[in-house]
């Protein structure tokens, strides 16, 4: 490989745009720090977005295909993940919901006795609220009436509420689409148009109205002073000066992530790893093994959870209601204490999905799953040929479908390592070993079967869980844990990591527990934590250690 050096002192180099990567950004900015952002996916606009998820190129990511999109599906033996790539990280491509996971998670996982959690927690919870303009959502569509009804057929109605979103509503009375000054930052921030409620948060909002982070963290972060290097990837990390432990500052080797030989270098003082739960395990592991970061916890890759997530749904084939109107997460309820339900829909024409989505089948994966799988369609098609044509084809599939995000806080852990695939052994990618997770949750599945009968609808699930007992989920934490130590985690409460100065894990890779629901305000929340710990720049000692560091 050419190596092009290019020497760059920043103080601060983030890994990473998303929602630890931003926050850290801009708190680091606004003490007086240099900081450089460096995110492997593409700068996105209004004018760029996809109109449609059948676009792939604009939509997937997989540059080695030549798609430069912001969705990507990362296929494992335990779970198919899905997760974004994009300057602002995950923000572009989810579905806006913001909401404080219940206290009990900080009483379970490996973060367990690090801090007051419960007390330490709400206020920053509340900067993050006010910062991505978190607010009720101000439009339910159809799709989240039929939830309510749902719930009322289950004796949940009353857990029905409507969802905390990151979205400009606009001014009550006004019309959908109106133009206004920044609403947040007094002036500092950009001007935004009110929603109009089309349902396409999940394939970009090409309308202005959701509150990704390039339009507030990391726009002020770059009007701080802040660089952005997008379409750029970290491919190592030494420490420098001959100081194994990172305390004289650390060189990081860059690729474009485009096909390209030159390699970039460029130094820092200090190191936020935010590269999301996947992107921060593999770099890490591979920096650990090749000897430039050795000191990383062995605890790396162990207690990586799924947020017991289930993917299901129920299809109307045929309706000529628009399940798509309304915000991409527009409402949820709680089934059980421990059971959580949201509301999910694409945008009309956003009918990509369908491809992974079948018949919902009763009882326990394995073979006989299978075959009731079978029986049913036969038994489907036999009762209604037509309409299961149409359930089988993902035409139509984002206005005739409510798709339900199923979360539970119950524990189940995966662990991750390198390993060479049996397909391609020329070289080593992130894998899933031991146990697997549930790939289902069976009061969610029995939720679906009954919400499905009781309104003349079909029950679906997703074609891997039914076929290799496989889940798919959205929202792959832990992995890089925060721990007490590094026998049981690899950062510690203020996200510092065990034997190195000056660097830290701000992602989903940093979470001790299962939380339940979606996890981007708690990884803001626990990064704005982090942050706070910082001292301004002029006051900062590169050399200074806590007890909780542990160097060595």
């Amino acid at each position: 490989m050419a190596v092009q050096e290019r020497l760059v002192e920043y103080d601060f180099i983030v890994i990473g745009s998303g929602f630890g990567g931003s926050v850290a950004a801009l708190r680091l900015a606004e003490k007086g720090y240099r900081v450089a952002v460096i995110e492997q996916g593409r700068r996105w606009t209004e004018a760029n977005l996809p109109a449609s998820n059948w676009n792939f190129r604009a939509w997937i990511w997989r540059p080695a295909l030549g798609l430069r999109g912001f969705f990507s599906l990362r296929f494992f033996r335990h779970a198919v993940v899905l997760h974004g790539n994009a300057v602002g990280g995950g923000s572009i491509t989810y579905g806006n919901t913001l909401l404080v996971p219940p206290d009990s998670v900080w009483r379970q996982g490996s973060w367990v006795g690090l801090n007051d959690w419960e007390a330490v927690m709400p206020t920053h919870y509340a900067t993050v609220k006010r910062m991505l303009g978190v607010t009720p959502n101000r439009r339910l569509g159809p799709a989240d009436r039929h939830l309510r009804e749902m719930a009322r057929l289950v004796g949940a109605e009353d857990s029905f509420y409507p969802t905390e979103v990151a979205v400009y509503f606009g001014e009550e009375g006004q019309a959908p689409g109106m133009l206004h000054a920044d609403p947040y930052f007094a002036g500092e921030g950009p001007a935004r148009n009110s929603c109009n409620g089309c349902g396409g948060c999940l394939v970009g909002c090409r309308y202005n109205a959701k509150n990704t982070l390039d339009k507030n963290y990391l726009y002020l972060a770059e009007r701080k002073g802040a660089e952005i290097l997008a379409e750029t990837r970290v491919v190592d990390v030494r420490p420098l000066g001959g100081r194994n432990d990172g305390s004289a500052g650390y060189e990081v080797a860059t690729v474009s992530s485009l096909p390209s030989s030159a390699c970039n270098r460029i130094s820092c003082r200090g190191l936020v790893f935010a590269a999301s739960s996947l992107g921060t395990q593999d770099l890490l592991f591979r920096l650990k093994d090749r000897g430039s970061l050795p000191h990383i916890s062995d605890a790396l890759g162990k207690g990586v959870r799924t947020n017991a997530e289930s993917i299901i749904g129920v299809r109307f084939p045929g309706s000529k209601t628009n399940l798509s109107e309304g915000i991409a997460i527009g409402s949820g309820i709680y089934i059980d204490e421990q059971t959580h339900i949201e509301a999910v829909r694409y945008p009309e024409g956003s009918d990509a999905l369908g491809l992974l989505a079948t018949l919902m089948a009763p009882g326990r994966p394995g073979w006989r799953r299978i075959g009731r799988w079978i029986a049913g369609l036969f038994r489907q098609f036999a009762a209604d040929p037509v309409t299961t044509l149409r359930f089988l084809s993902p035409r139509n599939f984002a206005r005739e479908t409510i798709i339900f995000l199923c979360m539970q806080t119950v524990e189940g852990q995966l662990t991750m390592r390198l390993k060479r695939p049996w397909f391609w052994p020329f070289s080593r990618r992130l894998a899933t070993i031991g146990d697997r997770v549930p790939a289902f949750i069976p009061e969610a599945n029995d939720f679906a079967i009954k919400a499905a009968k009781s309104t003349g609808g079909i029950p679906m699930t997703s074609v891997s869980e039914i076929l290799l007992n496989i889940p798919m989920t959205a929202h792959c934490m832990g992995g890089a844990a925060m721990g007490h130590a590094p026998a049981d985690g690899v950062c510690d409460a203020k996200n510092r990591v065990f034997g190195y100065y000056n660097m830290y894990i701000c992602d989903g890779s940093m979470l001790g527990s299962n939380l339940g629901v979606n996890p981007s305000l708690t990884i803001a929340a626990l990064t704005e934590h982090a942050m706070s710990h910082v001292p301004p720049a002029g006051a900062q000692d590169w050399m200074a250690t806590g007890t909780e560091v542990q160097i060595g």
